[in-house]
């Protein structure tokens, strides 16, 4: 189990307890200001990613203090994690509203709107949360699509992140001040300013599932469609064997490479089952 589940989960996978989406958390006056303070300006985002670029540049012993100091803040403010569509079909289980809303990350590096998040709520018809967005600046919420925040139902919702799977994306949990559980999102490493944080410049704010992924090497057929599919660089090629190798070190658990094989050849195990893997997060 990773450090959030024994934190927040009572050894159990903290995501999938009620009490962190409830909405008695949103009584917290920092939280709110926290909320209000993160949606109102996207800009910030940016400016974040800016800053880590200058953090590369640093001297190596001073990377590695500031990268463990601002992650581990970040683990008490604003942290995903990554969550395979099986433990996301759990989650709508027990929750009682989704609205679908624009993503702030695309909305910095993209400049505008694309829908890929989702606000997760035990109250009906959006609940406190989505209330809370509507108020905000509406500099961030307008755009071309003018049909404001969605309610969907869990059926549809269901279906949309499918849809974000098959299009290669990564579904992720995020906090809002630690346990809150806002809602989830579907990532990538071109357009997400965690991911990038994460992957590309090695400062965590996005962690491991509790999976790892395991090729079949009977049923593949080296076709390298999960390679192409995977955001991580967990996957490579045996020329000799023609087979597709998932490398447990580098892999978060997504179940991208699930979804992208056509042979079925790819699933998901515990992580604490395989030893490369067991530590990482």
């Amino acid at each position: 189990m990773c450090e959030f589940c024994h934190k927040h989960g009572e050894g159990k996978k903290w995501y999938l307890r009620a009490e962190n989406y409830s909405e008695d958390l949103l009584s917290d006056a920092r939280r709110r200001n926290f909320i209000e303070r993160f949606y109102a300006d996207p800009g910030h985002l940016r400016t974040a990613l800016g800053k880590l670029e200058k953090l590369d540049r640093a001297p190596a012993i001073f990377r590695r203090f500031m990268v463990w100091a601002l992650s581990n803040r970040q683990k008490k403010v604003h942290y995903g994690q990554v969550v395979p569509i099986e433990d996301l079909e759990r989650i709508l289980g027990f929750v009682n509203s989704v609205v679908r809303l624009p993503c702030i990350c695309r909305k910095a590096t993209l400049g505008k709107e694309e829908r890929y998040c989702y606000s997760l709520g035990i109250s009906p018809g959006g609940g406190e949360f989505s209330s809370l967005l509507q108020r905000l600046e509406q500099g961030y919420l307008a755009g071309p699509d003018t049909s404001g925040f969605e309610v969907l139902s869990k059926e549809v919702t269901l279906q949309a992140l499918r849809e974000h799977e098959r299009e290669g994306l990564c579904h992720t949990v995020w906090t809002f001040h630690t346990p809150f559980i806002a809602g989830l999102c579907n990532c990538d490493r071109s357009d997400c300013v965690a991911m990038k944080s994460t992957v590309t410049h090695g400062f965590p704010v996005m962690f491991r599932a509790e999976y790892v992924a395991r090729n079949d090497p009977d049923r593949c057929t080296g076709c390298r469609q999960c390679m192409k599919a995977c955001q991580f660089g967990a996957i490579a090629y045996s020329a000799a064997e023609k087979k597709a190798v998932v490398d447990a070190r580098r892999c978060y658990g997504c179940g991208i490479c699930r979804a992208a094989c056509a042979k079925e050849a790819i699933s998901l195990l515990d992580r604490a089952s395989d030893p490369a893997g067991a530590h990482l997060w």
